[in-house]
């Protein structure tokens, strides 16, 4: 009897610590409810945490915040380090598919590392700006950098915009991206009742469309979204083909990157013509920064 007992405690711990998920494999088919309070908490913290940080850093007094201290844009962007790889961990968690842990915790670790490498670069740019840096011009053609001497710290605040603006950015949002297609393979149903958007999830789309328009935009990053949206398009037709559909969250996820990409769109259109950011945004991929039109059209007109 006790071998038996002991036989069936190996059985379990065998399964619990299987390497394919954090838990079983629930059906396709059984109940998905829209994840109302994780989708909110995530695109209420994207507006306070990420959109909102460099507002912040601009509207309060500099005395408050000296140029050799943390700024309260730096306190967010170190809550928003924090706060957002635990809600994507507790969106994983929901997942009605268990997903690989080990593809999972390398996504958080990469996604921590590479917002922290942001946190440090953007905040050394945003102390630049209050010094008169043109977001909207290149390093070397900044009035306040051309002149420094000696010639070769350009090249150190030339490498101070690639962690912030390139390396940064790539271990910030690839692992994020990767994180919700991740989540989307297992948001699909067919139920009838789960392949309807709730009246909460058309609330948030608007809201959360517009932040990854943000995100997609001052982050410089069109062609992951542009990839992620294919895969995701790709894993629906997929699915449809088997017989299956978005459930609620997954038709939620979906609609934000649609909207997202219109806008996207409509914002690029908008900009074509203009020469000056042409210029500092060359190539087919000419999406400007926010931040640029702020500082060249906004900003001085002030």
């Amino acid at each position: 009897m006790q071998g038996v007992r002991k036989r069936r405690s190996n059985d379990f711990f065998s399964k619990s610590s299987s390497p394919t998920g954090v838990k079983e494999n629930m059906s396709q088919g059984r109940r998905q409810l829209f994840h109302f309070d994780l989708w909110f908490y995530l695109t209420l913290q994207n507006w306070i945490l990420d959109f909102g940080r460099p507002i912040v850093m601009i509207i309060l007094p500099l005395e408050w915040f000296p140029l050799n201290k943390p700024s309260a844009g730096d306190y967010f962007h170190m809550a928003y380090n924090v706060i957002t790889p635990f809600l994507l961990l507790k969106l994983i968690e929901r997942s009605p598919r268990a997903l690989p842990r080990s593809a999972v915790y390398l996504c958080i670790i990469t996604f921590v590392m590479g917002a922290s490498i942001h946190l440090v670069g953007d905040s050394i740019n945003h102390r630049l700006i209050l010094s008169g840096y043109q977001l909207h011009l290149s390093v070397r053609e900044n009035p306040i950098i051309r002149n420094l001497k000696p010639a070769s710290l350009i090249d150190s605040f030339e490498l101070l915009y690639f962690y912030d603006e390139q390396l940064g950015h790539l271990m910030w949002y690839i692992p994020f991206f990767i994180i919700l297609v991740m989540y989307f393979t297992g948001c699909f149903t067919k139920a009838k009742e789960q392949k309807k958007m709730t009246v909460s999830g058309w609330l948030l789309l608007g809201p959360s469309a517009l932040y990854y328009w943000y995100l997609v935009t001052e982050g410089q990053i069109t062609e992951l979204f542009l990839l992620t949206f294919l895969a995701m398009v790709a894993i629906v037709i997929h699915q449809q083909r088997k017989g299956f559909s978005p459930d609620s969250n997954g038709l939620f996820l979906f609609g934000s990157f649609s909207v997202t990409l219109l806008l996207v769109a409509l914002w690029v259109a908008y900009l074509w013509n203009d020469p000056v950011l042409r210029k500092k945004y060359p190539g087919v991929m000419y999406v400007p920064e926010p931040w640029s039109f702020y500082t060249l059209h906004i900003k001085k007109n002030q």
